[in-house]
């Protein structure tokens, strides 16, 4: 037993300290699942766990230059040097983000002059990332659109599947790739959507499309619009990997031609991969409204779809990004870059293609390879045939085949095409 001292010196309590002793019995959280894992980290665990030389990482979805390596922008290096000049205070920002950054991004997005954005009839917030974009975008839907169902491409990045339904949306897919040529099955698409429910929640690709590398042309585009429209449906525009596709404005394409259009959606950004700020978390979402006075609504709830959420968005990546989009000559430079990067992951596909087809002789096409756009391509390799490669040549894809393009090199491409045309011999 012990004695309890109190402020007063006349009182003493006796209390057992069993009380405080005491180990719970039952977990309070037994009833939870374990994390099974993201399956594309873990691959990158047992890729970094591989003490073969020649392994080769081509499943994780980052930019990597002709070394290897994460690059830096100069244009991102200037730019943060400058601001370094003026660190100052560090206040929070608005819940919509920096003002120049959301103007940027419009312009970025749909062109200087174009008509939505001189009426400002587009509600733009600076989010984390192009993933905060698609999960604000799905809290606001889920609430103001609750019985909406969301439907996304056949296959897709898995994530849009997660932040939608962690939204409390139902999730759904319509056709998309064709395995048989590599491309895409347009008409059955088509078709799908043209008999979805009214102001049901489609998720798009603007370009460089993940995981399977397969667009859209402006023809298709062209085509869908009208279903767009007719069905009253609400698109949804993922467009992470501007300018990786055939340009900054050229991947744009129907983020522009939707406004045009007249058709009200959602667009969430990614500065992740053409600015290489992974870490940064920087991105946007834009709304495109059918006026002013219905984007000031928007985006007002849309801030508090923020404020219940993460309250503000963080400033140094933002002002860094803003300061190159706003910046003539720093733009310039990172329009080059982007361009840069492209080429390259362009020439590793035709390297690839040109090796593999030496190989078969025309016995089997792999054009796909070159007609596919962007950071990714479905290779056509089963889980079986991807094991192999990783087991037995030491390269690393998804088990559903996708390879990351820009894990190739001039040193490793060659090793890449000979360990696939073993796998598929």
């Amino acid at each position: 037993m012990t004695i309890l001292r109190t402020k007063n010196p006349g009182l003493a309590l006796p209390f057992s300290t069993d009380f405080f002793m005491t180990t719970p019995t039952t977990s309070l959280f037994s009833h939870v699942p374990p994390y099974e894992g993201d399956p594309i980290l873990s691959l990158m665990e047992a890729f970094q766990a591989d003490p073969r030389p020649h392994k080769v990482s081509l499943s994780i979805g980052v930019y990597f230059d002709g070394e290897g390596r994460l690059p830096v922008l100069p244009s991102v290096r200037q730019a943060e040097t400058a601001l370094s000049q003026d660190i100052g205070a560090r206040p929070y920002l608005p819940i919509e983000g920096i003002a120049d950054f959301r103007a940027a991004v419009q312009r970025l997005l749909f062109g200087a002059g174009h008509e939505a954005v001189a009426s400002g009839r587009i509600a733009t917030l600076q989010t984390l990332g192009g993933s905060g974009g698609l999960k604000v975008g799905a809290d606001f839907l889920r609430r103001y659109f609750p019985g909406a169902g969301v439907w996304v491409s056949d296959p897709t990045w898995d994530n849009h599947r997660a932040i939608f339904e962690g939204a409390g949306l139902e999730v759904r897919s319509y056709p998309y790739y064709d395995p048989a040529t590599g491309g895409l099955c347009f008409d059955r698409m088509l078709a799908s959507l043209d008999a979805l429910p009214r102001r049901s929640i489609v998720l798009l690709h603007a370009s460089c499309h993940n995981p399977t590398g397969v667009d859209l042309s402006k023809t298709q585009w062209q085509a869908l619009i009208p279903v767009l429209r007719e069905r009253e449906l609400i698109p949804f525009v993922d467009i992470a990997y501007q300018g990786f596709g055939d340009g900054l404005d050229e991947d744009a394409f129907a983020l522009r031609a939707l406004a045009d259009a007249g058709i009200q959606f959602f667009a969430a950004n990614s500065f992740s991969k053409n600015f290489s700020m992974y870490g940064e978390r920087c991105g946007g979402l834009s709304v495109v409204c059918s006026d002013r006075a219905a984007a000031d609504t928007v985006l007002g709830q849309l801030k508090a779809t923020v404020r219940r959420n993460y309250s503000t968005p963080p400033t140094h990546g933002a002002r860094v990004i803003s300061r190159v989009l706003n910046d003539p000559a720093l733009f310039a430079l990172w329009r080059d870059e982007t361009a840069a990067m492209r080429q390259r992951i362009r020439a590793m596909r035709e390297r690839l293609l040109a090796v593999l087809d030496e190989k078969f002789q025309g016995r089997r096409d792999f054009g796909y390879l070159v007609r596919q756009r962007g950071m990714f391509s479905y290779t056509g390799l089963d889980e079986a045939q991807v094991a192999r490669l990783r087991d037995d040549h030491a390269v690393y894809l998804v088990r559903s085949g996708r390879m990351c393009l820009s894990g190739l090199t001039g040193a490793n491409v060659d090793h890449v095409a000979r360990s696939m045309a073993a796998v598929l011999a």
